[in-house]
């Protein structure tokens, strides 16, 4: 392992016990206040000295556990770090493990300056590709003119598309086939599901910018797709690609969003009502705070928010309230989806793939109106939302959307 890598796990190893240790403060502080409230202002003294007393000893406490991790972080960084081994990412498992954690608290990573926060990079092979005209050369040694872009969903790697289907059998990832059958060059992206999507939007923007230009052949076509968080970091990248002025979106000739909560994911809207209204007792209201210390990519699926407008001037834990302005479609693609439910009817309709319901998914909603062509979408039945990554039927339509390039119709919202 790494120095640094020791390092950032001992941060993060305090960052861990400052959560826990202020999770039992606030139960304390509410309980306290139960209690001190029910005897009534004969109490207020004794009150008094209590917060004083448990506050300090809280304070004192956490800085210590710190500092004590980051200490020994720092000395077993060099007692057992060597900054000529392979970083611990190389093994998939850690890699999932660090970007479930990046999926919840990678924000949190990215604004402590944590080693384990992960940034928008080409990954291939496991392999994180430097962009440079060299390396995007020796990446892609049998680069095409059409290129595929596959962004992974919350708190996933580039890996997920090689899942394997539920039925057991031997199916090659989409991008392999679209590279035998359509000329499509796959490129996989690694990134920080826990940053909000109008960051990652803007960072996608960026890197297809310099991709475009230092692709070893000219650029005729890209395809964006994109599973569940990944499709709508997809949609908000062309919003900034087109708004930067950048060269890439006239390339776009697809945008595919297969099971993407375009207006909203019911897990997250549950979770910021359970918050809400934990926070309205005092003996709860610690856990509401825990509750509501997850990423803000987590908050933005609430309604599936692509813009910095639909964030920046709202409270993150306001309850139930949508906020997300309509992003227009780029005018030369088609924009596809796929939406699935695990079981037929009613109850598909109600449970969705288990975490994203099709009418989301299709961007059909009472009051707001994804425009999507019901002729370039594709819903399913008896799929969860993880199928979508590696399914035949699936692949069948893939291939058929990207096999045709798409007319000058112009989409508006």
């Amino acid at each position: 392992m790494q120095r640094q890598e020791i390092r950032s796990l001992a941060d993060l190893a305090g960052e861990g016990t400052h959560v826990l240790t202020s999770l039992v403060r606030d139960t304390h502080s509410g309980i306290a206040r139960r209690v001190f409230g029910s005897i009534g202002p004969v109490a207020k003294p004794v009150e008094v000295v209590h917060n004083t007393t448990a506050a300090a000893t809280y304070h004192a406490v956490d800085r210590a556990l710190r500092a004590a991790l980051r200490g020994a972080g720092a000395l077993a960084a060099e007692a057992r770090g060597s900054d000529d081994d392979e970083t611990v990412e190389s093994d998939p498992r850690v890699a999932g493990f660090i970007a479930a954690l990046n999926g919840i608290y990678g924000d949190e990573l990215t604004d402590h300056g944590n080693g384990f926060a992960l940034t928008m990079q080409i990954r291939r092979r496991g392999k994180p590709i430097a962009m440079s005209p060299t390396d995007i050369a020796a990446a892609f040694p049998e680069a095409t003119r059409r290129i595929a872009v596959f962004v992974h969903g919350w708190c996933m790697t580039e890996s997920s598309w090689w899942r394997r289907p539920r039925d057991g059998k031997e199916m090659t990832p989409y991008g392999a086939r679209l590279r035998d059958e359509l000329g499509f060059t796959p490129v996989y992206l690694r990134y920080n599901t826990g940053l909000h999507i109008s960051e990652n939007g803007k960072s996608l923007a960026a890197l297809l910018d310099r991709l475009q230009a230092l692709w070893p052949v000219p650029v005729e076509e890209l395809a964006l797709i994109g599973h569940s968080m990944g499709g709508l970091v997809a949609r908000s990248a062309c919003h900034y690609g087109t708004e930067h002025r950048h060269g890439w979106p006239d390339s776009v000739r697809h945008v595919v969003c297969l099971g993407s909560p375009h207006l909203g994911a019911d897990l997250e809207k549950g979770v910021n009502a359970a918050s809400w209204a934990l926070a309205r007792l005092p003996e709860t209201r610690g856990l509401a705070a825990f509750l509501n210390a997850r990423s803000a990519g987590t908050k933005d699926l609430r309604y599936g928010a692509l813009l910095d407008e639909d964030w920046c001037d709202g409270d993150p834990d306001e309850f139930l309230r949508d906020r997300c302005n309509e992003v227009p479609f780029l005018p030369h693609a088609v924009y596809h989806f796929v939406a699935t439910s695990a079981g037929p009817g009613a109850v598909g309709a109600v449970l969705g793939d288990r975490l994203v319901r099709p009418h989301s998914a299709s961007g059909k909603g009472k009051s707001r109106q994804v425009p999507f062509d019901p002729d370039h979408g594709l819903t399913l039945t008896g799929l969860h939302h993880f199928d979508l990554l590696n399914h035949a039927e699936i692949y069948a339509k893939l291939r058929e959307w990207l096999g045709h390039p798409p007319g000058r119709t112009e989409f508006t919202d």
